[in-house]
């Protein structure tokens, strides 16, 4: 097999709006009741694909889910077309289109078996994404059907919050090499919730049959929650042996560093100092929630949202950092603003998997010219905006079913309408 990693992002669906369901998340909570774009936040998420494909990586993609989420809705006892406000914007949210919360990932050389593992999130801290799981078990069961080569698993209990790949990090000497996973998980957040169960951490990786020895449990700083980091992807961000974060990103940081020095030396950690930039800034701007990433030429570079660019301190770091041709040859910078308006950068949109693309369904895969059909459904079929008002029309609801299953059309994968 040739392991190569691969980038799942998730298309952004046709019921994109700003409801301002994730609390301790401050960009959804300070746009809520804005209009959204649907239209051109796929879009966006389009041409970051072709970015990274431009990059010489490998892309993949994930569909929307369905909505209004019916099925959810009628476990409650109610029609979308009679649910009051609050609850059909819980059942329209599009936050599936954040791929880094669709499962925990643990690569074949990792695993006990020799299987790459994927376990689903349940996402039950908040009621728009409780109900995402049984969708997206479906497309991984589909994407990632040939048992030879993987294991995917149903979500932990939910007793224990689990929010996927978004506190997850992984550490290897190159992608198809052995790896130290490292599982962030909270306590506490102050004002906001820890998301992130210690025990749920714990299943995943025993579920993925991980060596302790190369798995590490850590905790998020309360400071770094409290600022509105409601996931680690938010303050950190690893990729072989880079490890970028923020100084406040954990609450032990002098432990972690011990302890990653004495299970992998060959680590490289870039730290970001408070003093020169803020955890305010680094939140606002999403620097961390950036794909970090090692393109065939073997510069590592940073994707990350045009806000980091237009942020001083971050681009004054930034820039100071590349003239010294650190463990970060290469910055990138990407329009995903739709997504970031809702509280998710470029990172937030992707699911990294390492494995043989061979091995995976290619209805998943992505080219330019699969990109460009793509692009000609969305622009005949997404609304172009969604106001507050809107969310309950339905004209609206008929047209959001109606141009995700063009879509799935398109990629032949109409057995997930």
């Amino acid at each position: 097999m040739s392991l190569t990693e691969i980038n799942f992002d998730g298309i952004v669906g046709p019921s994109h709006n700003y409801a301002g369901l994730s609390f301790g998340n401050l960009a959804a909570m300070r746009n809520m009741g804005a209009s959204s774009r649907p239209r051109a936040a796929a879009l966006q998420g389009l041409d970051k694909m072709r970015a990274n494909l431009a990059l010489g990586l490998t892309q993949g993609l994930f569909v929307p889910q369905p909505r209004p989420a019916r099925g959810w809705l009628a476990e409650l006892g109610v029609e979308a077309e009679q649910a009051d406000t609050a609850l059909l914007a819980n059942a329209m949210s599009a936050s599936s289109m954040w791929a880094a919360n669709a499962a925990t990932v643990s690569p074949g050389p990792d695993t006990a078996d020799g299987r790459t593992h994927l376990t689903v999130a349940n996402l039950k801290s908040m009621p728009h994404r409780s109900h995402e799981w049984p969708a997206t078990l479906a497309q991984l069961r589909l994407a990632f059907a040939d048992d030879r080569y993987f294991r995917i698993h149903a979500p932990v209990p939910s007793a224990f919050g689990d929010e996927g790949a978004a506190n997850h990090m992984r550490l290897t000497e190159r992608h198809g090499a052995p790896g130290l996973e490292l599982f962030v998980y909270g306590v506490s957040g102050g004002a906001f919730p820890a998301r992130q169960h210690l025990e749920a951490s714990r299943a995943v990786a025993r579920l993925h049959g991980l060596d302790p020895e190369r798995t590490l449990f850590v905790e998020q700083s309360e400071e770094a929650i409290a600022a509105g980091a409601f996931h680690n992807d938010v303050v950190a961000v690893a990729n072989e042996r880079v490890l970028f974060a923020h100084e406040q990103a954990f609450a032990d940081r002098d432990g972690l560093l011990d302890q990653l020095n004495t299970r992998f030396p060959a680590f490289e950690y870039v730290e970001v100092a408070a003093a020169d930039v803020g955890l305010d800034d680094a939140i606002r701007s999403y620097l961390f929630n950036a794909q970090l990433v090692t393109p065939p030429d073997g510069q590592p570079t940073l994707i990350i949202p045009e806000e980091a660019r237009e942020t001083t301190s971050v681009w004054n770091w930034l820039q100071r950092h590349l003239a010294g041709n650190g463990a970060i040859r290469r910055v990138e910078v990407v329009n995903v603003r739709e997504s970031m308006a809702n509280g998710g950068g470029p990172a937030c949109l992707r699911l990294r998997v390492v494995a043989d693309p061979a091995a995976i369904d290619p209805r998943f895969l992505v080219d330019e010219p699969k990109l460009d059909r793509l692009s000609s459904v969305i622009s005949r079929t997404w609304p172009e905006e969604i106001a507050p008002a809107d969310l309950g029309s339905p004209q609206l609801l008929a047209q959001v079913e109606q141009a995700r299953a063009a879509l799935l059309d398109t990629l032949d994968l109409s057995q997930l309408l």
